[in-house]
């Protein structure tokens, strides 16, 4: 009997002590609760990883715990009323799940009573194109392609979707495609900055490179949106190096110098460029 009631304490001081393994992606951990690695002071960060139509992945911020000697975890909630999310960018960072046994130390539930007011219907073209655009951002294109080109069926006129979908054709190599959509994107949308930048790095990288130039010269024309100027001209810079086009590459080295001010990490590659193409005299 003593044996029986030792056995039944120790599985509740089991349940009761924190089991974190960190080998999740942040991608799989939609409507979870989560922690984020030990900082140098010992402690986790957790909260609540959602998905939002606008925002893409989000994490909501429920404070930070520590594991005692025990295993017991110590939280240290935010402040009641207070909210923090924060939207997640791709990285690499493994986090781990937290296990049920562990809520009511942290006292959350598993559902969150605010997470009703950001759920998306299964199937819907809202999520489809969501979970999509979020595949993009985190470079898993084949699964964003699949997903988007499912929301296109359901309402293929759908706001931003051309955009995802060529985008997703793009860092496929699926060129042809990318530009069918985006023609017909451009019919209604000529001014759009982002149908734009993949319109021309659709043309660049089909080496159709005079179409690209004149469709990049006519869009500082007519697009107010300059953010994407410097990736457009390096987009065809680069199509000229990889064709081996030295006198075309200098030429249009000269336009493209004069956008590239305020974008370092490309001033920086075109700098490489410059070395490899007069080193290999090309």
């Amino acid at each position: 009997m003593k044996n029986i009631i030792f056995a039944f304490f120790l599985l509740i001081s089991i349940k009761s002590t924190a089991q974190l393994t960190f080998d999740k992606s942040i991608l799989d951990c939609e409507d979870k609760w989560v922690a984020f690695p030990q900082e140098s002071n010992g402690s986790y960060k957790y909260g609540f990883i959602y998905a939002d139509s606008q925002a893409g992945l989000v994490f909501d911020y429920g404070g930070s715990f520590k594991i005692d000697a025990t295993g017991k975890i110590r939280a240290n909630p935010k402040e009641e009323g207070s909210t923090m999310k924060v939207p997640l960018y791709p990285n690499k960072i493994l986090i781990a799940l937290i296990p049920e046994a562990n809520f009511e130390q942290l006292k959350i539930s598993k559902v969150p009573d605010w997470l009703s007011n950001y759920k998306m219907k299964e199937g819907s073209i809202e999520r489809l194109y969501t979970w999509g655009s979020i595949y993009n951002t985190w470079g898993e294109y084949k699964k964003g392609l699949e997903l988007l080109e499912g929301a296109s069926k359901i309402n293929n006129e759908y706001k931003g979707l051309d955009g995802q979908l060529a985008y997703s054709y793009n860092r496929l190599n699926q060129y042809k495609k990318a530009i069918e959509i985006l023609k017909k994107a451009l019919v209604l949308n000529p001014t759009d900055a982002i149908i734009t930048k993949e319109y021309i790095y659709a043309l660049a990288k089909s080496q159709q490179l005079d179409a690209a130039i004149a469709f990049y010269r006519n869009s500082l024309k007519v697009c107010p949106d300059t953010t994407y100027v410097p990736e457009n001209a390096y987009y065809i810079l680069e199509g000229y190096f990889y064709k081996y086009n030295r006198v075309n590459f200098d030429k249009w080295l000269v336009e493209t110098e004069v956008v590239m001010s305020s974008n370092e990490q490309i001033k920086k590659i075109i700098g490489e460029m410059k070395i490899e193409i007069t080193k290999n005299r090309l």
